[in-house]
């Protein structure tokens, strides 16, 4: 595989050959192969990363930034729902204020 012999290459500050395939694959095809997905019927990732590997740079840097925004939105979402559920169990009575000395004497006890 390519992508596999230009890691390796990588890693051993050789130059990796060029894989020449053409940068498009098919959703439906990768998919009806059942040895590629994981139980869920999501693709491996493993295939996602030889996906990965036959986009240009630019595509590449684009998925990169795609998945990177996304990250931070699924951290941003599980934060406000820390935040929420905090303020709730703070307004029904279960968490009382504390000062800063108090929460590090809980934390070194």
């Amino acid at each position: 595989m390519p992508s596999i012999i230009a890691h390796e290459a990588w890693r051993f500050g050789k130059i990796a050959p060029v894989d020449s395939r053409p940068s498009k694959w098919y959703f439906e095809d990768i998919m009806s192969d059942q040895s590629l997905t994981a139980p869920e019927g999501a693709p491996s990732f493993h295939l996602v990363a030889e996906a990965a590997d036959r986009l240009t740079e630019e595509e590449q840097e684009t998925l990169i930034e795609l998945l990177n925004h996304r990250l931070a939105e699924r951290r941003r979402a599980e934060l406000i729902r820390d935040i929420q559920e905090s303020q709730r169990e703070f307004d029904s009575g279960s968490l009382r204020a504390k000062t800063p000395n108090e929460i590090m004497n809980e934390i070194l006890s």
